[in-house]
C-alpha cells in the first residue's frame, strides 16, 4: 500500500491489522444495531491528509474514510463509486466520468466532479509538496507544472457542472483505470481545505470525509483512534459495522496476548507463533506485492562506489533473514518488483523472474570481501563505517540486528551502528536525506511494475538515495510514451530498466513481504488486495 504505495512502507509489519480497542473494549460486539470490532496498526498515522498520505497506515485511513470514481474489489477489479458511468476516447487520452448525484462529504456539502478538479490541482502543485505528484504523470500539463513550469490550474481536468468531469492525457496511461482507484485521486472538500489550513488533515476533526467511516479521536500524535460509520456517505445501507477500534501495537508477543484474552479481532504473528497457530482455523497469510530493501545515500561518500553497494548486498543471507529471523510467511525477491505482479503479455513470464539479475540478490560472501576491498581502495578509503536506520517495532530491531552483523561479516574494518526509530520520524529522515542507509519498502499502487520503477527516476519523490541513471530514465519515459500503447515494447522497456537498476545495485533488496495473521473467525466481508488500498473495510461484517 503502496502505498506510497506502499506501500505500502514501514520496515515491519505494514499491513494493517486488527488490534486493541482505543476505548478498551473486551472483544468485538455484534448486535441487531451496533457492530464493533477492535484492530490494531504497526505504525503511527503520518497525515490524513490526501495530498500528503505516503504510508500504507495513512493510505488504509483515508481508503475508508474517502473515496474516488472507482473501488477497487477482489483481485484489483474496478467498480463503480463515485463515478456512475466512464466513457474513454478511442486513443485513451479523454475519459468522461459522469459522477454519482447525492453524494455528500460529513460536512453536508454535495460531492461534485469540482471536488475532483480541486483536488487533482492541489496536489500536483508544487507548493503542495506531494509526493506522490509524479503519478499524474500523463494527465495533461502534469509534468510541466510539477517542474514549476506551468500553472497548476492548467492541469488535463474540467468539471462541465457539478456532475460532469472530463480528464485529458498528453498520452494514453494502461493502467489509468486502477490509478482512479487511488486515494491521492479522491476528491477534496475545498471550504474544509481552506478552513482548517495548515491543520488540515493533522488531526481527526480536521478533516471531512466521503467515504464509507469518518475518523475520530485522532489527535495527530496519540496512538488510538476509531472509525465510525458515515451517516452522509451514499452508500451507508450496505456498511454493516459500526465502529471500527484502532490502537498501534508494536509488540507482536503483547499483540497475540490480546487477541488470545478477547481484547482484538486481529492480530499479526511471526517467528514461532506462526509454526504454533498455522494450523489453527483462524489463521490467514496475505502475500503482499511489497518489497523490502536497503536504500543507501548516494550522497555519502561510502555508496556513491558501485563496488560498495554490491558488497553490502552479497553479504546477505536473505533465506536466513525470511525463514529465521521475520519467519512470517516472507520471502526472498529477486529484485525491486515483486513476485506475482505482474506477467510477459504474450509468455506469461512473471516480471519479476524475467527481469532478474542473480547477483543482486544473492549472498556470496568472498565476492563480497574481494569488491568491498577495491572499492575502498577507489574511494582512498581503510574502512566501511555507517548507521542503519530502522522503524522502532519488534521486526524493524530484529531485521537491523540481523543485517549489522551479516554486513560486520564483511571484515574487521566494517563497523555498522544500528538507528532504530518511530516510523513517522523515519519517514521525514529518509525524505529529508538524513540517513546512511535505510530499511525502507514499497507496495504497489497497482498491478503493474511500473508502480515500482518509476520510483528510481531522477528526482523522483521516493529517490531518497539520490540513485541516477541516463539509461533507467531513458527506459521509463519509453516504457510510459512511445511505447505505452505497445504492450510487448513496454515490457520489455521495463524488464531492461529493472536489470539496469539491479546491475547498478541502486538498492539493496531483502525480501518480500508477507503477512501471517489471526483473525476472529466471525468477521466476513473484508477486500483484500496486494496492491493499491489494501484493505477494505466497506463490506465488513461481523457474523453471528
Amino acid at each position: 500500500m503502496k502505498v506510497r504505495s506502499v506501500v505500502k512502507l514501514s520496515a515491519v509489519a505494514l499491513a494493517s491489522t486488527f488490534v486493541l480497542a482505543a476505548c478498551g473494549a473486551k472483544g468485538s460486539t455484534s448486535t441487531a444495531k451496533k457492530q464493533s470490532v477492535n484492530f490494531m496498526e504497526s505504525a503511527e498515522i503520518s497525515t490524513m491528509d490526501p495530498s500528503k498520505a505516503d504510508d500504507v497506515v495513512s493510505m488504509t485511513q483515508l481508503s475508508n474514510t474517502g473515496e474516488g470514481l472507482y473501488r477497487l474489489g477482489k483481485n484489483s477489479s474496478v467498480h463503480n463509486a463515485l463515478a456512475t458511468s466512464t466513457k474513454e476516447s478511442k486513443d485513451g487520452k479523454t475519459w468522461t466520468f459522469t459522477i454519482r448525484k447525492g453524494a455528500k462529504w460529513s460536512n453536508g456539502d454535495k460531492v461534485t466532479a469540482k471536488d475532483f478538479v480541486y483536488s487533482w490541482q492541489r496536489t500536483v502543485n508544487p507548493k503542495t509538496a506531494s509526493e506522490y505528484a509524479y503519478l499524474f504523470s500523463g494527465i495533461k500539463n502534469a509534468d510541466q507544472i510539477m517542474a514549476g513550469k506551468t500553472n497548476y490550474k492548467k492541469l488535463g481536468i474540467k468539471a462541465d457542472g457539478n456532475y460532469k468531469l472530463t480528464v485529458t492525457l498528453d498520452r494514453a496511461i494502461p493502467y489509468f483505470k486502477l490509478l482512479m482507484g487511488f486515494s491521492v485521486f479522491f476528491p477534496q472538500n475545498q471550504n474544509a481545505v481552506e478552513k482548517y489550513g495548515s491543520k488540515y488533515g493533522t488531526t481527526s476533526d480536521k478533516m471531512v470525509y466521503n467515504g464509507p467511516y469518518k475518523q475520530e479521536g485522532w489527535k495527530g500524535t496519540n496512538l488510538s483512534w476509531k472509525l465510525v460509520k458515515n451517516p452522509e456517505y451514499w452508500n451507508k445501507k450496505n456498511v454493516k459495522m459500526n465502529t471500527i477500534n484502532y490502537q498501534v501495537v508494536k509488540d507482536s508477543s503483547t499483540a497475540l496476548n490480546l487477541y488470545n484474552s478477547k481484547k482484538l479481532d486481529v492480530t499479526t504473528i511471526s517467528g514461532t507463533q506462526v509454526a504454533q497457530y498455522k494450523n489453527n482455523k483462524a489463521y490467514v497469510l496475505r502475500k503482499e506485492a511489497s518489497t523490502f530493501y536497503l536504500q543507501l545515500n548516494e550522497k555519502r561518500k561510502i555508496f556513491k562506489n558501485k563496488k560498495i553497494r554490491q558488497a553490502v548486498s552479497m553479504s546477505i543471507d536473505r533465506t536466513q533473514l525470511t525463514g529465521k529471523v521475520l519467519a512470517d510467511g516472507s520471502q526472498n525477491v529477486n529484485g525491486l518488483v515483486s513476485n506475482g505482479l505482474a506477467k510477459n503479455p504474450s509468455t506469461g513470464e512473471d516480471f519479476a523472474k524475467e527481469s532478474a539479475v542473480k547477483s543482486a540478490s544473492t549472498r556470496n560472501l568472498t565476492e563480497a570481501k574481494k569488491l568491498l576491498k577495491e572499492g575502498l581502495k577507489e574511494e582512498g578509503m581503510s574502512s566501511l563505517k555507517f548507521t542503519l536506520m530502522a522503524d522502532d517495532t519488534t521486526a524493524g530491531k530484529a531485521t537491523n540486528e540481523f543485517l549489522q552483523a551479516q554486513i560486520e561479516k564483511l571484515g574487521s574494518n566494517v563497523k555498522v551502528s544500528v538507528q532504530n526509530i518511530p516510523f513517522k520520524t523515519r519517514l521525514t529522515d529518509s525524505s529529508d536525506g538524513k540517513f546512511d542507509a535505510v530499511v525502507t519498502g514499497w507496495g504497489a499502487d497497482f498491478s503493474d511494475p511500473i508502480s515500482f520503477l518509476q520510483l528510481f527516476v531522477t528526482g523522483n519523490a521516493q529517490n531518497n538515495g539520490s540513485y541516477s541513471s541516463k539509461e533507467y530514465d531513458a527506459l521509463i519515459k519509453s516504457s510510459n510514451t512511445t511505447d505505452a500503447t505497445h504492450p510487448q515494447k513496454r515490457w520489455a522497456d521495463m524488464v531492461k530498466a529493472e536489470k539496469v537498476l539491479m546491475n547498478d545495485q541502486a538498492i539493496v533488496p531483502l525480501y518480500q513481504q508477507a503477512t501471517s495473521q489471526l483473525w476472529n473467525t466471525k468477521l466476513k466481508g473484508v477486500v483484500y488486495n496486494t496492491a493499491g488500498n489494501e484493505y477494505d473495510y466497506s463490506k465488513l461484517n461481523l457474523t453471528k
